[in-house]
Parts: structure tokens; C-alpha cells; sequence
């Protein structure tokens, strides 16, 4: 009996309950209107002054000129308007500290997923709505994935690499640094690869676990437990191997890379983004214009490195101190170059929800206000190859819309305290 009345009295919340959800949904698929103060235009970059953007559901319906009416009003007519950020270099599963070195040794997968649903919420809140995750356990990145395009949780639209391919001993091989008993010889499933066939396999297998884009570290690194920050660790065969299958499963393909050698393999073979590019040189910068390869430069996470150089394991140190200090003067000269700029900042290396420090050292090095802006929405788009549905504020496309206090063409450093962030027409802080 004690059961049976239970049961009936589940029962008799669930109208209340359904009630209550469906009042949910009405009100995010209820038309809206912002009133936007001020308006940036990504595409032209250009500023546009009393908007107004009507939104229906997930997507931006029409935009026009003045203050139109509606029942559902955002007020924003105090504040600078843009599409939702993209940052094309993360790392949400990590926070990389002297601790975290050891990490996986004393936690299960599962204590990382927690960790990445935190700094998904981080990054959403400094308003960046996409993101690419370059490297993490896909297990995780999947199903986190997952839970945010199913509102689950709230977080970044994620385009993820799952497990970064590196050679052996290579700056993404699992296994450097540890004990020889512990260090075994992993392949193209671990994402360690010796060869064209591997590098096709490895491709595979990155398709079959569910990932959205590759990853490669084709030089060395920084915070990995091997020697070099910037040997060349692919051969061209093994480049032109990988590039072949990503064309077949229609990948963009992302590299690591520090040393301007194992970069300038890798344009030739094709990837699209050039991560990092340290030590690029003239050669190299040349070589992205011809191809049309995109540069993310992670400014942010060269200057942490560099300040927190003395709490990494011993053999980081070094590179650290070398390394961190030199990305913005080559983003300096790469943009004077005309290399094609995406924003990206190696969130992870430094804490997430910093993401919009990057903005500062890119106009401190050299690039207008509005180019650091747009290369963090227009052409972050148009590298993920999704410039028809975000990277602007326009009819047609998705509702992921962010406002910030102040004027960031005069002061950049407001877009590290944004205000309102909206994500597939849904407001997740205002």
C-alpha cells in the first residue's frame, strides 16, 4: 500500500512537472529582441549604432536599424554588442600545474569529466560560445559534448581532437617521462604514430572515436617530460599520410608547433592551422600565405609559462623560460606579414575563463581592436569551416550573441569582463 501511494503520488506531480518544462521551452523558443547600443559588425568591421536583433528559437531572424518592438525585450542599449567568441585552442579536461603531472596516477576519467564540466561553465561565462578542444580523453570531450548541445550542463559549442597524434617520444606521446616498466610502446589507438600506415590508422581511429577535427604535434614542446620545445618529430611521408585520410573524413587539421622546420613540413603537406609557431621564420610565414594556413598564436599561455617557469618538473623549466617570451614577438611580425590570424589561446596551460586575456597582448603586439575581434569570430568561423552559421550577427544565422560595458575599440581589456552571453538564443549570464 505504502508503494502504491508512491507511485500515485508521482504520478500526480507529473502534470506540474510537465507543465513546468514545457514553460521552459516556450520561453527560449519565444521570439526576443536586444536592443543593442552599439553593434559590431564582423564581417565589414564596422560599428552600427541602435540595433535591434530579433531572434527566434536558435536563430537570428533579422536585424534592423533602431529600437523595434516586442514582448520579450533584452535591454543592451548600454552596452557594445558582437557575435559569441571562439577561442581555437583549448584544453578543458586540464589545468596544468606542478600537481597536475601526476594527476592521472591517483583519478579515474571520471574525476577529469567533473573538472571539464567546471571549466566549460569558465569559458562560456567569459563569453567564448565555441571553442576547440586540441587534445583531451576523448571518453570525455565526447560525452561532454554530449551533455552540453543537450542542455544538460552549460558550456562552449566544442569541436574536439580527442587524443593529439604525436610520434614516439614525441611532445604528445602519454608515455614520456615515466618509468621504463610503465613506459610500454603505444601505437596509432594511443595516438603514437611511426609511419604511413600508422598515420592512416591513427586518423581512423580519431574518426571512429567521434573526434571533429586532428590534432597533430609535429615539433616538440613545452610542458611535456622530453628535452626538446622544438625538434621536427613528423617526416614529410608521414604528414602527407595523415593529410591524405583527414581529406577523406573531412577533417581541419591543427599542429602543435614550435620549431619553424617541423612547421614548414607540415604547410606544405597541407594542415590548416599552425598552433603556437614560436620560431616561425620568413620562410614559414611565406609559406601560410601561399597555402592560406591560419595562425593561432596562444599568446596567453607563452607569457604563464614563462612566469610560472620555476614550478614545472625540472626538464620543462628550460623551455618554459625560452619559449614563453618569444610567441607575441612572432605574432608581432606574422601579422605584419599578412598571415591569416584565428584567435586561440591554449586555455588549460593557464586557468580557464582567462580566455579573453589574449586580446590584449594581440593589440599590444600590433593588431587593431577590431582585427583581434574578428579574429576571434569571422575568421575563427571561417578556419572550422562554420562561417555560414556563426562568426556574426546576421539573418540566418545561430543566436550566440555576447555584450560587453565599455568600448573595446578603445579599450580592448573590457573583453575580459564581458556581460551578457547568449548561446543558441538562450541567455546564460546577464
Amino acid at each position: 500500500m505504502k508503494h502504491i501511494l508512491t507511485g500515485l503520488l508521482m504520478i500526480s506531480c507529473l502534470p506540474v512537472f510537465a507543465q513546468e518544462v514545457a514553460a521552459e521551452i516556450t520561453q527560449e523558443m519565444a521570439k526576443k529582441v536586444i536592443h543593442a547600443g552599439k553593434l559590431i559588425d564582423t564581417e565589414r568591421g564596422k560599428v552600427l549604432e541602435k540595433q535591434s536583433i530579433i531572434i527566434e528559437g536558435k536563430q537570428i531572424v533579422d536585424v534592423k536599424p533602431g529600437y523595434v518592438s516586442g514582448d520579450n525585450i533584452i535591454d543592451l542599449k548600454d552596452s557594445v554588442v558582437m557575435p559569441g567568441l571562439m577561442d581555437m585552442h583549448t584544453h578543458l579536461m586540464t589545468d596544468v600545474t606542478p600537481e597536475s603531472y601526476t594527476e592521472e596516477f591517483f583519478h579515474d576519467e571520471s574525476y577529469f569529466a567533473i573538472k571539464a564540466t567546471v571549466n566549460a561553465q569558465k569559458t562560456l561565462q567569459a563569453g567564448f560560445t565555441t571553442v576547440r578542444d586540441l587534445g583531451s580523453d576523448p571518453r570525455v570531450t565526447r560525452e561532454l559534448s554530449k551533455a552540453i548541445n543537450s542542455g544538460m550542463i552549460p558550456g562552449p559549442r566544442m569541436f574536439n581532437a580527442g587524443k593529439s597524434i604525436a610520434t614516439t617520444g614525441g611532445h604528445a606521446d602519454p608515455t614520456n617521462g615515466l618509468n621504463y616498466k610503465l613506459m610500454k610502446d603505444p601505437g596509432p589507438k594511443e595516438g603514437v604514430i611511426n609511419g604511413r600506415a600508422d598515420a592512416l590508422k591513427a586518423v581512423r581511429q580519431r574518426y571512429k572515436e567521434g573526434a571533429d577535427v586532428i590534432k597533430l604535434t609535429v615539433t616538440g614542446g613545452v610542458l611535456s617530460l622530453a628535452k626538446s620545445g622544438e625538434n621536427p618529430q613528423f617526416t614529410n611521408g608521414e604528414l602527407e599520410a595523415v593529410m591524405e585520410a583527414a581529406k577523406d573524413y573531412d577533417f581541419v587539421v591543427a599542429v602543435h608547433a614550435h620549431g619553424a622546420e617541423g612547421m614548414k613540413r607540415a604547410i606544405k603537406a597541407g594542415v590548416h592551422s599552425v598552433e603556437h609557431g614560436t620560431y616561425m621564420d620568413d620562410e614559414a610565414m611565406r609559406l601560410m600565405k601561399k597555402h592560406g594556413t591560419y595562425y593561432v598564436p596562444t599568446i596567453t599561455a607563452g607569457k604563464w609559462v614563462a612566469e610560472k617557469a620555476d614550478g614545472y618538473p625540472a626538464v620543462v623549466q628550460p623551455k618554459a623560460r625560452a619559449v614563453g617570451p618569444q610567441i607575441q614577438k612572432t605574432f608581432a611580425k606574422a601579422y605584419k606579414k599578412g598571415v591569416k590570424i584565428a584567435y586561440g589561446t591554449d586555455a588549460g596551460v593557464f586557468p580557464h575563463g582567462l580566455n579573453g586575456r589574449e586580446f590584449a597582448y594581440m593589440v599590444e603586439a600590433g593588431m587593431p581592436a577590431m582585427e583581434a575581434i574578428q579574429s576571434a569570430t569571422m575568421e575563427s568561423a571561417k578556419l572550422l569551416r562554420i562561417d555560414n552559421k556563426l562568426g556574426s550577427i546576421a539573418k540566418g544565422k545561430v543566436a550566440d550573441i555576447i555584450a560587453v560595458k565599455g568600448d573595446p575599440l578603445s579599450n580592448i581589456k573590457v573583453m575580459e569582463n564581458v556581460s551578457f552571453v547568449m548561446k543558441d538564443g538562450k541567455v546564460h549570464k546577464e
